[in-house]
């Protein structure tokens, strides 16, 4: 099954739980300035409000199209009237569509379907390049140098999440929550553990040691 991932600026009536239509799984989340706060598999289609409470719609969008985590992915611009010249510097900004007035959650699936029915375009990167590490997300294979790295299911979403999130503390929270292990509950320990068997598969393949131990705050994946 395919999961659509919708992403929305502001909050939408009804827009939390998950919609399973044929083939595929829409999950619903908001989004804010700093981007998505979780490990993302699947297909990305973002609402953008044209104002937000904490930054500009136009700027939001650019900030989605730099983001490498989020630069394939399908825009929508939701714009408070049906103005031309509105609807102008939204495409420019780098939206790929626009809708007009307040959106909830059956309006949204009936956009995103609609889209659908004629062949998806939207997708998620096939590869993510830092430095000497690759990671193909087809083949679910990472690299250093060109040495596959071995890694458990675990090991290898953790890795695409520092990859994606470089020079970045990363708190334990903030990893059990990316890689979705909230129910049942993880001790924050566990990710020593994870974290412990990523080092050991990167420095096996020759990449030394680019997670850092941040004292009483977490790990950073040191991309330099």
């Amino acid at each position: 099954m395919t999961v659509i991932n919708i992403f929305f600026t502001q909050q939408i009536d009804g827009a939390s739980e998950d919609f399973i239509h044929g083939a595929y799984r829409f999950a619903f989340e908001r989004i804010g300035p700093e981007g998505p706060r979780r490990l993302i598999e699947g297909p990305i289609w973002a609402f953008v409000d044209w104002v937000m409470d904490d930054l500009a719609g136009l700027e939001m969008c650019r900030r989605l199209r730099a983001d490498p985590r989020t630069a394939q992915a399908h825009i929508t611009m939701v714009l408070e009237s049906d103005d031309e010249d509105d609807r102008r510097r939204a495409l420019r900004a780098g939206a790929d569509d626009y809708v007009v007035g307040k959106l909830d959650r059956t309006r949204i699936l009936d956009r995103v379907l609609a889209v659908l029915s004629d062949g998806p375009d939207v997708h998620a990167a096939h590869m993510i390049e830092l430095g000497s590490l690759t990671i193909d997300m087809i083949a679910l294979q990472a690299r250093w140098g060109g040495k596959p790295i071995r890694l458990g299911p675990n090991e290898f979403r953790l890795l695409r999440y520092f990859a994606e999130n470089p020079d970045r503390v990363l708190s334990r929270q903030d990893l059990i929550n990316a890689l979705g292990k909230r129910e049942p509950a993880i001790d924050e320990r566990t990710v020593d553990v994870w974290v412990g068997r990523l080092r050991r598969a990167i420095r096996a393949a020759g990449g030394g040691n680019p997670l850092r131990t941040v004292r009483s705050l977490g790990y950073v994946f040191d991309s330099h």
